[in-house]
């Protein structure tokens, strides 16, 4: 076989029909397209979900649900989630280190949820005034002067 020899199956490749070239084809007048009306105008079609003025499903349908895309920079961690940690040191890098927060993650905020059973070092990360109470009563320390 060589390129030269391929050629398309049989009856793959058909001829196009030329409309509007006499009563003789069977396309002739009006092509196929019947008597008068829109679709038998030039340019005269509709844009895709039209309904003949009659409200399109997609607007009819009520929206739902919303994405933000501040939530795929932004976490916030709960202290149960710092029982995880092997080290007592908790940064940002600790973190995203061990798989705790998602590597789109750029700004983190532990919140006082959960219970957390090991006292923890906190630094370069949002404290939230609750969650700054619960390390400091089991003797953490927060290096980071942010609390959120």
């Amino acid at each position: 076989m060589k390129l030269n020899t391929l050629k398309p199956a049989e009856g793959a490749k058909t001829k196009a029909m030329r409309v509007g070239r006499g009563i003789g084809c069977g396309k002739g007048k009006t092509c196929g397209k019947g008597h008068k009306g829109q679709h038998a105008r030039s340019g005269g079609y509709h844009k895709v979900g039209f309904e003949g003025g009659q409200m399109p499903l997609q607007r009819r349908l009520p929206k739902s649900g919303f994405n933000s895309m501040k939530s795929l920079l932004r976490q916030e961690l709960p202290l149960s989630a710092l029982n995880q940690l092997d080290t007592a040191e908790v940064s940002f890098t600790t973190l995203k280190a061990a798989d705790i927060i998602r590597k789109s993650t750029k700004y983190v905020k532990i919140i006082a949820s959960g219970e957390l059973k090991k006292a923890v070092n906190v630094s370069d990360v949002l404290v939230t005034a609750g969650a700054r109470v619960a390390i400091e009563a089991l003797g953490g320390k927060i290096n980071s002067a942010q609390v959120a």
